[in-house]
């Protein structure tokens, strides 16, 4: 189906063609001023300086030229320029029956699908998840899903860290600890033990302590850098413990994800890029783009539009081992290679922004990627504490992502939950943290920071996730009663149903209308969140599709509705609002209950 926005466009480019201007000058868009009309046409202000003529004159020229058609109900002109729209109320009948009969709810899929490959997540391995890890997971959630729901094929890979320092600081260790492993044994040759001689437990004692010294004692950094290049240079031993730590790690990594509701595709780390690394640095030396700076190999990334200086590209360093940068492009290698892919999205803190323009730079120069393939930054800002700082337990340390999920469920509280059975219970407090979680942090733009206040996303009132899920169970409680109260209007309730027209053009009320022209809007709010990655759009969408339909509830006495064709028009803008809320909602990477 074509937007709404789609459909006015069509008819005002038409207007502006008729008057004798450029076509292209008939976008129309959401009005800002909805108590005034309910969408608007700038181009006549972006028409006088081309046309040299007054915008109010070239308006009133289009208005004039505007072809017939069955969607424009009203059109007016107001200084300096702008062309007010309202469109008919059959029209967004016969718009949202459409939609109604369609599947995803009219949303027109991509004509050319793309092949995506979104790198998220990132956690390092031998380490808890905690808080500084949710931004990427719940945004890159989101914006898998919003690709894939727009047709395309979208492929998600975790990246897991485990090819830097940190692997080099926990075999150090190890090897204080336990000398006597084979590990550590250089002249060993038999096979060694396929238990791990650590748990999950021992890990996450390990690595922070083993950090913590390297910061105090300069030879201790120096060995565990010595084992960090042994690794990566293929001792047997130690690439042994890296397996090991890495399945003693991912098990603890996927449940975790899995409370988020998040998962993967591609579970590799940077240690899968490994083999890729020494063909890409003979390629780049080949080519001349790589060369010798102070020991380490570089490629230059400067432009001559930079109004800043851009360091090179680090390929190796002095000593050979590889760095963020060697990994970071020998996995573009990779996945051209396997994938083929249109487009590489990062979801990453911002912070790295520098980091990733210098590797996108590097990748396009020597040719890495194909010309056309698009590499995409989604650099996303802090979850801070109501002090403004980042979020930390009240002890000052990083909080796990258990932990606040653990501290969000138990902030969830539930009308009569004394006399529900436990495990349903705890169930929907699951059910209901999460969509606090995920509503609180994509609410925001991706870029900015924000506040992570636990009692305010928890909330069922105001802009948060349990308001939204409020909403969709009051409509499956109302939908409920009818179809028990209504029996023969039952065929009524599926959003895919078929026969006679269920909606009306006689709106009762004027927050019917609201509701279903906000309605009308799905198709377009979906397509800009995912053309400007920006999931916060579908958020503000449903926010406004909620209130509506709450306005709407208070107006109209629905469940009192005895008259047949009304009470099937009121079924059908109902159930449709519920089904626009559940798409939504499933790409924002939540869901909702029966009842609450």
């Amino acid at each position: 189906m074509q937007t709404v926005i789609d459909v006015l466009s069509e008819i005002f480019s038409k207007a502006f063609a008729n008057a004798g201007y450029d076509a292209g000058l008939g976008r129309v868009v959401v009005s800002a001023r909805p108590d005034l009309c309910q969408f608007q046409c700038n181009g006549a202000m972006s028409a006088a300086k081309q046309y040299r003529k007054a915008p109010l004159m070239i308006a009133n020229d289009v208005i004039a030229a505007l072809p017939e058609n069955d969607v424009v109900e009203t059109v007016s002109v107001v200084a300096p320029g702008f062309v007010n729209i309202t469109v008919k109320d059959e029209f967004i009948c016969r718009y949202l029956e459409e939609m109604r009969a369609a599947p995803d709810c009219g949303f027109a899929k991509a004509e050319n699908p793309q092949t995506i490959i979104i790198d998220y997540g990132g956690p390092n391995v031998a380490k808890p998840l905690h808080v500084g890890h949710l931004r990427s997971a719940v945004i890159g959630e989101c914006l898998k899903r919003l690709n894939r729901f727009a047709g395309h094929k979208v492929i998600a890979d975790a990246h897991l860290g485990d090819w830097g320092l940190q692997m080099g600081l926990i075999i150090h260790e190890l090897s204080l600890r336990q000398p006597d492993l084979p590990y550590f044994d250089e002249n060993y040759q038999g096979e060694y033990p396929t238990e791990p001689p650590f748990g999950l437990k021992d890990l996450e004692e390990i690595y922070p302590y083993a950090s913590g010294k390297s910061k105090e004692d300069e030879a201790y950094l120096e060995a565990a850098r010595r084992a960090t290049k042994e690794m990566q240079d293929g001792r047997r031993g130690y690439r042994a413990l890296l397996r090991h730590i890495i399945g003693v790690s991912l098990p603890d990594l996927k449940r975790n994800y899995a409370r988020l509701d998040v998962d993967f595709d591609l579970w590799l780390g940077e240690s899968d890029a490994d083999p890729y690394i020494p063909a890409m640095v003979k390629m780049m030396q080949d080519k001349g783009f790589a060369y010798k700076s102070e020991g380490a190999l570089v490629v230059d990334v400067k432009e001559e539009s930079d109004t800043a200086p851009i360091p090179p590209c680090i390929i190796l360093k002095s000593d050979g081992s590889a760095i963020y940068e060697t990994t970071d492009l020998a996995t573009l290698v990779q996945r051209e290679q396997d994938f083929h892919p249109d487009r590489v999205m990062y979801v990453v803190d911002k912070r790295q922004g520098l980091h990733f323009e210098r590797v996108f730079r590097c990748a396009r120069k020597t040719g890495v990627v194909r010309p056309e393939t698009e590499l995409s930054f989604i650099g996303f800002g802090t979850v801070n504490g109501k002090d403004g700082k980042p979020f930390k337990t009240r002890s000052g340390g990083t909080m796990k992502l258990s932990e606040l999920l653990d501290t969000v469920e138990s902030k969830v509280a539930i009308k009569g939950e004394e006399e529900m059975d436990a495990a349903e219970l705890k169930e929907l407090k699951q059910i209901i943290g999460l969509a606090a979680i995920k509503y609180g942090d994509l609410m925001n733009p991706c870029e900015s920071n924000y506040i992570f206040d636990i009692d305010k996303f928890a909330s069922f009132e105001g802009n948060t996730g349990p308001y939204i899920l409020y909403t969709m169970v009051r409509i499956k409680s109302i939908l409920a009663k009818l179809k028990e109260r209504h029996p023969d209007i039952s065929a009524a309730l599926s959003a895919a149903g078929h026969g006679a027209q269920q909606f009306s053009p006689a709106f009762s009320v004027s927050s019917e209308r609201e509701l279903a022209l906000s309605l009308t809007r799905f198709s377009h709010a979906v397509s800009e969140a995912q053309k400007k990655d920006a999931p916060s759009l579908i958020c503000s969408y449903i926010y406004e599709i909620s209130n509506k339909f709450n306005i709407f509830y208070h107006d109209k006495k629905i469940l009192a509705e005895e008259n047949k064709d009304t009470l099937r028009a009121l079924v059908a803008l109902i159930t449709l609002t519920l089904n626009v809320l559940d798409i939504c909602i499933n790409i924002l990477g939540f869901r909702a209950p029966d009842k609450m």
